[in-house]
């Protein structure tokens, strides 16, 4: 039979399913012995104030221990049991020894009387267990004193950015920290219309799309507050930048693209090499790299006399000018900024190679007239033709209208069954004298 004794010392009035110590620990046994030796606790009170926990080899409080009530006056206080193992048996012995129990506040005052012990044997020794409530005196603490996040723009609603963290070295509901956005404003609108706050992980989320060139940063106040009473805070400044994103093409700001008059630049036929021609202004309201532009010649009608800068955007001459070139010259240049994806903006460049203006205007009045007079001329033609379909239906129509109205005149005559009433002059007399002269005469005159 192997035995073994341990003992422990513990506060009187642990809750239930408190730890009092771990046997197969502290008697050097595998806990899977205990399972395979089913063991057990055997006392001989009627109160089984411990359980023996056999799958983590625990022993824990199972009922309230009060001291009075278990040993009185006694001093010290304890009770013993036996734990039992099969297969080969094993009994060990354990002694549980309760102590006093007393609270005091941290921070107290030194001098303050925390308990009373009366004792009435110089040889007795009582154990005092002192437990220590915590008070909220400690602010919660964030981990930086500034915090900076980033976040590219065109992001969706909702993406987290990042998040803050504070700790507390209070205990429990003193420790417990709530994270608050301060009412702030950011470009003259609320804070909360821009991002959120989650009040228990501390993650800040964007609540809407950022646009870098509308906005460029954010700061807010974060402000960490603990479950005390009353609460303990503190604040910390957070910045959010935001990244730019290559969502802007170049936009060129010389020469001017107009939808009417024609600007061509002038280059004498005497020009030497590297003449400036002109310079094409561009800009791009990204930043970075994203606004770095170069230029490109893309399509020329004497691609050989003219280049631009890669850089600069300076058109120049890269040869002289011979009688083969023609005066009208349509030089087409790309801006390309440098973003991935690249983004561009394409602009035509009219040059003249002349020594007059006269012979400029002859030459060039076709760049700008030609498109105009095929515009004007269809709209004549789509005019004429409405103007001469309108006068053919009208006069048919006339026509149509004269036809019916003589065809139903002729028709009613036709068939009309009204007397004859003779025109009688008024000089005819009643007597019945036909052969007057009167009569005779108009005879004569309906007979002529």
């Amino acid at each position: 039979m192997v035995g073994g004794q341990i003992r422990y010392s513990i506060p009187e009035e642990m809750k239930k399913g408190s730890v009092i110590g771990n046997v197969a620990q502290d008697l050097g046994l595998d806990v899977r012995r205990l399972r395979s030796g089913r063991a057990r606790i055997v006392t001989g009170e009627n109160i089984q104030y411990t359980e023996l926990k056999t799958d983590k080899g625990l022993l824990v409080v199972n009922e309230r221990i009060d001291r009075e009530q278990l040993c009185g006056d006694v001093t010290p206080c304890s009770f013993s049991f036996e734990m039992i193992l099969e297969n080969p048996i094993e009994l060990h012995q354990i002694t549980i020894e309760t102590v006093y129990k007393a609270s005091v506040l941290e921070n107290t005052a030194k001098g303050t009387e925390v308990i009373t012990v009366n004792a009435t044997d110089a040889d007795s020794v009582r154990v005092l267990n002192l437990k220590l409530s915590d008070v909220n005196d400690n602010a919660p603490l964030f981990d930086k004193k500034t915090y900076s996040a980033h976040i590219s723009e065109n992001n969706s609603p909702g993406v987290s950015i990042f998040a803050v963290s504070a700790r507390d070295s209070d205990l429990n509901q003193n420790a417990r920290i709530s994270y608050i956005l301060e009412d702030t404003e950011v470009s003259g609108a609320p804070v909360s219309t821009f991002v959120s706050l989650n009040s228990e992980s501390g993650v800040i989320s964007a609540v809407r799309t950022f646009d870098y060139e509308q906005i460029k940063e954010l700061q807010l106040t974060v402000k960490a507050q603990d479950g005390g009473s009353p609460p303990l805070s503190s604040n910390v400044t957070v910045k959010i930048l935001i990244q730019d994103q290559n969502d802007n093409p170049p936009q060129v700001l010389y020469p001017v693209q107009t939808g009417g008059s024609l600007v061509a630049e002038m280059v004498p036929r005497s020009a030497d090499v590297g003449y400036l021609v002109t310079k094409v202004v561009a800009v791009d309201v990204d930043s970075g790299q994203n606004a770095w532009l170069s230029y490109k010649l893309q399509r020329a009608t004497d691609r050989p006399l003219f280049e631009v800068g890669l850089q600069n955007g300076e058109i120049r001459t890269i040869r002289q000018v011979t009688d083969k070139d023609a005066v009208k010259q349509r030089l087409s240049v790309t801006v390309e900024d440098n973003g991935q994806p690249s983004r561009s903006a394409t602009v035509i460049v009219n040059v003249a190679v002349a020594d007059s203006f006269p012979e400029v205007m002859s030459e060039f009045t076709d760049f700008t007239q030609d498109k105009e007079y095929n515009d004007n001329l269809t709209f004549y033609l789509v005019l004429a033709l409405a103007v001469v379909s309108f006068l053919f239906i009208t006069c048919l129509v006339v026509i149509i209208s004269v036809k019916i109205y003589r065809w139903r005149q002729s028709r009613v005559l036709y068939h009309s069954n009204l007397p004859v009433i003779p025109y009688y002059p008024p000089r005819y007399s009643d007597s019945g004298d036909r052969d007057s002269p009167a009569c005779v005469q108009l005879r004569g005159v309906q007979d002529h």
